[in-house]
């Protein structure tokens, strides 16, 4: 982490771009655990006729107006305002709440394009299906980008079929983060880091309550926060992994093992991380 986090912007900024109209809400979940994670600044960058309401429920947050197509989703012409965005920032999330490969494609090979030593990246969602397609662009980021597939997007991203990647989760997410050059956590019950240097590690899952709709985007912005701040990836993806599996163990007790809805995740966090470890 960032010695001397005494104000916001030592504390590193974030910038979430996602969102989609089926999915408007998607990006509060990222933003807000990017902040509870600890990120100084936030900006979510979503769809023009959701930016508004998004910016009310997150008054923490910055937000930017991005021009939709005619199915609801960002596409080419959201690139110029995002170039500009990305340059303000520390650490960019792309992908959640989006639904379209083909155009979550277009914002990835048009906005990473051009490696900055002090940029990491967090890749989510339908994001992640285009990622094996733009490997030679994620690999020239030097190991800072992180990827947070579920099994289905893992059989988008690898060509592999889900029966394949369960039998053998580890040497699907270590082949897959080799050929990306980065980081990729493979979520399921339990849960797979691989680093590109070939690195497992494994985590024991947090229940089955977090097989629930905007888990994932939940912990898109706890590695996005975790990053921002100055942790590396292979570091941000485990802590970001353990963070939201026991948070997701907490409510477990206190709730129910299932019910339990992403958004009450937040709030555990900062608690999570202020407890010693044995």
């Amino acid at each position: 982490m960032h010695e001397g986090e005494t104000d916001k912007n030592s504390r590193g900024r974030v910038l979430v771009a996602g969102g989609a109209a089926m999915v408007p809400g998607a990006l509060r979940l990222t933003g807000e655990a990017a902040l509870r994670a600890g990120a100084g600044k936030l900006q979510m960058a979503t769809l023009e006729g959701a930016a508004l309401a998004l910016g009310m429920l997150v008054p923490e947050a910055a937000t930017i107006a991005l021009p939709a197509d005619r199915h609801g989703e960002l596409g080419r012409k959201a690139v110029p305002l995002l170039r500009a965005a990305i340059e303000r920032c520390d650490t960019f999330v792309i992908g959640p709440g989006m639904g379209d490969r083909d155009q979550a494609a277009v914002l990835v090979e048009a906005l990473l394009d051009a490696p900055r030593d002090d940029l990491s990246i967090v890749i989510d969602a339908a994001a992640i299906a285009c990622a094996d397609r733009l490997r030679e662009i994620l690999c020239r980021h030097g190991g800072r980008v992180v990827l947070t597939p579920h099994h289905g997007e893992m059989a988008a991203l690898t060509g592999l079929d889900a029966t394949t990647i369960a039998a053998d989760p580890l040497a699907a997410a270590r082949d897959a983060a080799i050929r990306c050059g980065g980081v990729v956590a493979l979520k399921a019950s339990e849960t797979v880091i691989a680093g590109p240097d070939g690195t497992l590690l494994h985590y024991g899952g947090g229940g089955v309550g977090l097989a629930t709709g905007g888990s994932g985007d939940v912990l898109a912005g706890i590695v996005g926060g975790l990053l921002s701040r100055g942790a590396a990836p292979l570091v941000a993806t485990a802590w970001g992994v353990w963070l939201h599996g026991e948070a997701g163990r907490t409510l477990a007790r206190r709730i129910g093992p299932i019910g339990f809805l992403a958004r009450e995740l937040l709030p555990e966090i900062p608690g999570l991380m202020a407890r010693p470890v044995d």
